[in-house]
């Protein structure tokens, strides 16, 4: 039996107590018990027959003989059904009997049996039984007493297949849907990841991996409104590589590529985490620096700048340019970005001069 047939049968585990009352709710008594038990030598001694009759009525039915396959199968077949028919004649219907009637529901389930084909087993070989007794047992009255306890058991029987296939399929559904609900689960969270990996691409700029100028201005408001309420500086920094066309223009533009990587690198390495570093467009880069005077972004923080790239080989020279707001007074993020703008091209105009 399967896995999971056998973890369906324990979790189906009826107690004695849900037997007896199963066996009053079909009016199952001791004398039905004693009734059936004591037409045993007459099934018995005509059991192999029986079945052999139940299966040439069953063989007919294409849909059943599809199911049933080659002989080999008919054979075990055959034999499970002769030891069927015996335990309904065995006078002892207890959690034995009532465990092997749920194993026939899930392995009717399981090779795909259909209700409707179970139910017009039965009913074949109900008619069948009817028919042996009358012929082979000669009180009338023991006939009657058999044939209503049969019936009964019979009945019984058919309620604990149909727990079981039914249970079979609740089962099966539980196990659909918890697939389908961990499915669903993976595929949100792949849609978050990719969707946060779009949203990082959108950005980042693809050449130096800095944020890209789109979210300059948002970011810069968002440190600005935080400051306000923290009584904090904020200083802006707007950098560009000097001579950065004639390094196109003489040496290549894979050259100026990683002219721009350099430099992209070393802000990296040189600001805080909770800086943001920011490729402005061509060779035009912006820092913001939360918690931070011009002063001391000048003083510190660019000499560590200048020394990172200045250790490569053919560094560029950069033009740096600051601006600052708060703790009391703000400008507009738009506003600052032109003051660094405007002391960056002021110091441009200084070092080409000297």
């Amino acid at each position: 039996m399967k896995k999971t047939d056998q973890s369906l049968l324990e979790q189906m585990r009826i107690t004695d107590f849900e037997i007896s009352s199963r066996k009053a709710l079909f009016s199952i008594l001791d004398t039905d018990e004693i009734a059936l038990k004591g037409a045993k030598p007459y099934i018995e001694a005509r059991i192999s027959a029986l079945v052999d009759q139940f299966y040439d009525m069953q063989t007919a039915v294409p849909e059943i003989a599809l199911l049933i396959g080659d002989s080999e199968t008919l054979g075990r077949l055959c034999s499970a059904q002769i030891r069927y028919v015996m335990d309904l004649f065995s006078g002892y219907y207890d959690m034995e009997y009532v465990n092997n009637r749920l194993r026939i529901g899930l392995v009717h389930k399981r090779i795909g049996v259909e209700p409707k084909l179970y139910l017009t087993a039965v009913q074949t070989l109900m008619k069948l039984l009817f028919q042996l007794i009358q012929e082979i047992i000669p009180d009338a009255d023991e006939k009657l007493r058999v044939t209503e306890a049969l019936q009964k058991l019979i009945m019984f029987d058919i309620s604990l297949v149909f727990d079981t296939y039914i249970r079979s399929l609740i089962s099966e559904i539980e196990i659909s849907k918890d697939k389908s609900e961990q499915y669903a689960r993976v595929l949100e969270e792949k849609v978050r990841e990719r969707t946060m990996q779009l949203e990082e691409l959108s950005r980042t700029d693809p050449l130096t991996g800095l944020l890209n100028r789109r979210h300059l201005i948002e970011t810069l408001t968002r440190v600005l409104r935080a400051a306000q309420r923290r009584n904090e500086h904020v200083t802006m920094v707007y950098i560009d590589v000097n001579d950065f066309k004639a390094i196109n223009d003489t040496q290549g533009h894979q050259r100026g590529d990683e002219v721009l990587q350099m430099v992209a690198k070393a802000l990296k390495i040189a600001t805080r985490l909770d800086d943001y570093c920011f490729r402005y467009g061509g060779d035009e880069f912006c820092v913001i620096m939360s918690n931070c005077q011009m002063a001391q972004a000048r003083n510190s923080w660019e000499g560590q700048l200048l020394g990172l790239i200045a250790q490569q080989p053919g560094s560029p020279k950069l033009s740096i340019g600051y601006a600052q707001t708060g703790p009391h007074e703000f400008v507009s993020a738009e506003a600052l970005i032109r003051q660094a703008d405007e002391h960056m091209y002021a110091v441009k105009k200084t070092m080409k001069s000297v």
